[in-house]
């Protein structure tokens, strides 16, 4: 139970038990319940969906979920994006890249970040309301941080961490097989559970054979990318990720729904 708090109190700002002093072991472990802690995300905007669609049309709607994501996260996730595009913007060596990410200030690579992902969210998550009958949506809509959610474990255990301390060495150091094992039977596990409840078992098809190895491949390019330019990842990096995550799943899906429905 500690791990899965832990879990909540990085990957959101939900308020939960304070968890006191809890070692880096405990804290690198908690990543087997990113899983969870996304599926408790697409769970509050499926349901934010169902309201804002009885009051507002669907452009309305998705804007509001873009923005009730941010606030889930607390920015913390679209700060670490921009963070680590204005490292890779730069032309200094890694440890000029490195001290780039750790500045609070934001540089135009990182506004540009911030500004597209929110976009592309936003007409993503269109397009999958316009191509699509209302159960997928909002399965759509449910499946989507689960999936980035994961995407932050393999990225994980086949990470190098850029730093010699920091959050994201905690995750890298500490996500072993069994932690990627267990985190993708969740995924599996939670991804037929929603669908089933939908009877959507074409779309459970779909996530697991082809948007979740797509997402692998991306998370797996993107760990060889960032440990090419920054050396390996950093509790940015994971931030990142998790928003490419987000878009990879909806580009697959409206590829799917255009192809194949």
């Amino acid at each position: 139970m500690k791990r899965l708090l832990m879990a909540f109190q990085f990957c959101t700002i939900i308020p939960l038990k304070d968890m006191g002093d809890v070692s880096e072991r405990e804290m690198g472990k908690s990543t087997i319940y990113f899983p969870l802690v996304g599926c408790a995300e697409g769970i509050i905007l499926a349901a934010a969906a169902a309201l804002f669609l009885k009051i507002f049309p669907a452009e309305v709607t998705n804007a509001f979920l873009v923005l009730l994501l941010l606030i889930i996260n607390g920015g913390l996730h679209l700060d670490g994006l921009a963070d680590t595009f204005d490292g890779i913007a730069s032309r200094g060596d890694r440890d000029r890249k490195l001290s780039i990410m750790k500045d609070s200030t934001v540089g135009p690579a990182g506004v540009i970040a911030i500004v597209m992902v929110l976009l592309l969210k936003y007409v993503l998550l269109n397009a999958v309301f316009l191509h699509a009958v209302i159960s997928v949506y909002y399965v759509s809509i449910a499946l989507m941080p689960i999936a980035a959610r994961w995407a932050m474990v393999p990225a994980a255990f086949y990470g190098k961490s850029a730093r010699n301390d920091g959050l994201g060495k905690t995750f890298i150091d500490h996500t072993d097989t069994r932690e990627l094992l267990l985190s993708t039977g969740q995924t599996v596990s939670l991804a037929l559970l929603i669908c089933g409840l939908a009877s959507l078992y074409a779309f459970f098809a779909f996530y697991v054979m082809f948007a979740l190895p797509v997402l692998f491949m991306v998370t797996f390019g993107t760990v060889r990318f960032f440990r090419n330019h920054f050396g390996g990842m950093t509790g940015d990096s994971f931030g990142a990720l998790y928003e490419i995550g987000m878009l990879i799943f909806l580009i697959a899906t409206v590829i799917w729904l255009q192809k194949f429905i």
